[in-house]
């Protein structure tokens, strides 16, 4: 129950057994050291693993480092064993999946939680085909099961039959009697889907300044939307935001908030306008925990209780949209260059070689820009609107 209750932080259990929890989820760690070095070894999620497994399986851990094993790498074995094992075996496709996606988890966020990678499988392909032997499985099966959700729900057919295709490819690797061009025949057959992406409602940034006033006073939702508009960062950032992540007028968003797969994003930096400082103060004025924008029961403030605001209001913008208003107002204004407009999104620029030589962050740029974008957002510039190749 204290597991339960307890906020975002890292808790200690003893014997090198830790819970790393978020507002959204938590990890169990075992940390240990082996010839001189520290290595932190996941035990699985807190929804999967409860605290009695999680001391058992660092016990279990402890004699085999005890022994003088390195317990990752001793996992590691185990775990090509049992692949091996697999090689020789038939499995079905529901054994592979899960396979597949236990090897991908330390590459995705939140160990695949977040994105729900494992969602569109798991809901459209499992129930009819999981059962099934992977070798038996033809493409008429799964145009059969995709079928029922190819044309009424296209993304996420998309994601499954995409991930299916994942699946079919590692276990070819994996040297089952498996062709994965089953699944792009499947694909073939389903046909073609003219599905066009709705794009997320978006105030337009001309109607800003009259939207902001309406949302003054206190209470977390005004404040978080206040917070969401005058960053422009993503709501899971802006939602999970807490007192000691800021510094001054600097803002430091962790990682485990910023979209991206696991190990390529890193912390991000948000220089805080004049007005956005004067949120964080209201924020601190009835502060009531560690979050800027608490919810009432426990926790951070949800994006429902966001989106209720602007619903009372009768704006058909959504929190996410405000992003959009902000990079339109840059392009239409010509507030910044391209490069300092994506960095404050958040946004990566350029391919992996770019990036290596091109590090910084542009803060002191993009501490101007969002004092511009604070200054139009609260009426404190005149409001012109720039017409390109006047004078």
């Amino acid at each position: 129950m204290q597991i339960k209750k307890a906020g975002p932080g890292v808790y200690q259990d003893g014997g090198g057994l830790s819970l790393k929890k978020t507002a959204e989820s938590g990890k169990w760690i075992y940390r240990y050291s082996i010839a001189g070095r520290r290595r932190d070894m996941g035990l699985g999620t807190l929804s999967e693993v409860s605290l009695s497994e999680a001391r058992q399986q660092r016990d279990k851990w402890q004699v085999v480092l005890q022994s003088g094993k390195d317990p990752i790498s001793e996992r590691d074995r185990l775990l090509a064993e049992e692949l091996a094992d697999m090689d020789r075996q038939d499995p079905t496709l529901q054994e592979v999946a899960n396979t597949v996606f236990e090897a991908r988890k330390a590459g995705l966020r939140g160990d695949g939680e977040r994105g729900r990678w494992f969602s569109p499988i798991q809901l459209y392909v499992l129930p009819d085909l999981g059962a099934r032997r992977i070798s038996e499985i033809h493409q008429k099966d799964i145009q059969k099961t995709l079928s029922k959700i190819w044309r009424t729900k296209p993304p996420t057919a998309e994601k499954a039959i995409q991930r299916l295709g994942i699946i079919f490819k590692q276990a070819r690797l994996m040297g089952l009697d498996v062709d994965p061009f089953t699944v792009e025949a499947a694909k073939h057959m389903l046909g073609e889907v003219r599905h066009k992406t709705k794009p997320i409602a978006a105030t337009p940034w001309q109607e800003i300044p009259d939207l902001y006033p309406k949302l003054a006073g206190l209470g977390s939702s005004r404040l978080a939307l206040r917070f969401l508009i005058l960053t422009s960062v993503r709501g899971m950032g802006v939602r999970g935001a807490r007192f000691d992540e800021i510094d001054g007028d600097l803002w430091t968003v962790p990682a485990e908030r910023i979209k991206g797969r696991e190990g390529r994003v890193d912390d991000f930096r948000v220089p805080l306008s004049a007005e956005a400082m004067k949120v964080v103060e209201e924020a601190r004025e009835a502060r009531r925990s560690d979050f800027l924008f608490p919810s009432y029961r426990d926790g951070s403030i949800t994006d429902v209780a966001i989106a209720k605001v602007l619903n009372e209001l009768g704006e058909p913008g959504r929190p996410h949209g405000f992003r959009t208003s902000f990079r339109t107002w840059v392009q239409d204004t010509e507030a910044a260059s391209y490069d300092v407009a994506e960095t404050a999104l958040g946004h990566i620029l350029g391919n992996k070689v770019e990036r290596s030589y091109a590090r910084s962050d542009l803060l002191d740029q993009r501490r101007i820009l969002m004092q511009k974008w604070a200054d139009f957002v609260t009426g404190t510039e005149a409001k012109v609107i720039p017409i390109r190749g006047a004078k």
